[in-house]
C-alpha cells in the first residue's frame, strides 16, 4: 500500500455552483471533462467565487434514493445567491474526510482511492458511502495529467 501522505481532515460546509453530470457509468470518464471545460469557460458567471482556478467534483457513492445519483462539477462559493442559467447549486455539510493528494493520469485515481480505503480501515475509520465525497482539482486540463486532492468521507469506528 502506498500511504501517499494520507491524513484525516475536518472540513466545514462547502457551497458549490456548477453542473450535474448524469449518464451511464461508462460515460462519466467522457462527460465529466466536458462539463469541467464548460464550467471553466463560464466561471466568470458565478458570483462569490472563492478560487476560479480550483474545480470541485462531488458525488455520493451509494445513493439509495436516486436524487443524488451522478457527479457534480462545480466551483466553491462563499454564499449561494444567483445561479447562472443551466447550473445548479448545493451545499455539502461539515464532514470528516480521509484526504490525499494525487498527481497523474485520470485512470490512476482508482489506486489512490484504494490506498485511502485501506489506510482508513487500518486506522479505525469507516467509509461513509451514503455521504458526499469531494475531489478538489488544481489541474484538470487533460486526463493525462491531473492534480487533485481526494476527500473521502469517513467516521471513526471508535465511539467516544
Amino acid at each position: 500500500m502506498n500511504t501517499r501522505h494520507i491524513k484525516v481532515k475536518e472540513i466545514g460546509g462547502l457551497n458549490i455552483v456548477g453542473f450535474r453530470v448524469l449518464c451511464p457509468g461508462e460515460q462519466y470518464i467522457i462527460e465529466i471533462p466536458k462539463a469541467a471545460a464548460v464550467l471553466k469557460e463560464r466561471g466568470d458567471e458565478i458570483q462569490h467565487l472563492i478560487n476560479k482556478e480550483v474545480q470541485l467534483g462531488a458525488f455520493v457513492a451509494e445513493d439509495t434514493t436516486g436524487d443524488l445519483d451522478g457527479y457534480w462539477v462545480g466551483m466553491e462559493v462563499e454564499k449561494i445567491e444567483v445561479i447562472p442559467p443551466g447550473m445548479v447549486s448545493f451545499t455539502i455539510p461539515p464532514q470528516t474526510y480521509v484526504s490525499t493528494f494525487y498527481q497523474g493520469t485520470n485512470h490512476g485515481i482508482r489506486d489512490a482511492y484504494r490506498d485511502m480505503h485501506e489506510w482508513a480501515e487500518i486506522n479505525g475509520y469507516a467509509r461513509r458511502s451514503d455521504l458526499w465525497h469531494v475531489e478538489r482539482f488544481y489541474r484538470f486540463d487533460s486526463g493525462e495529467h491531473v492534480e487533485v486532492e481526494l476527500l473521502d468521507t469517513v467516521e471513526s469506528k471508535i465511539k467516544p
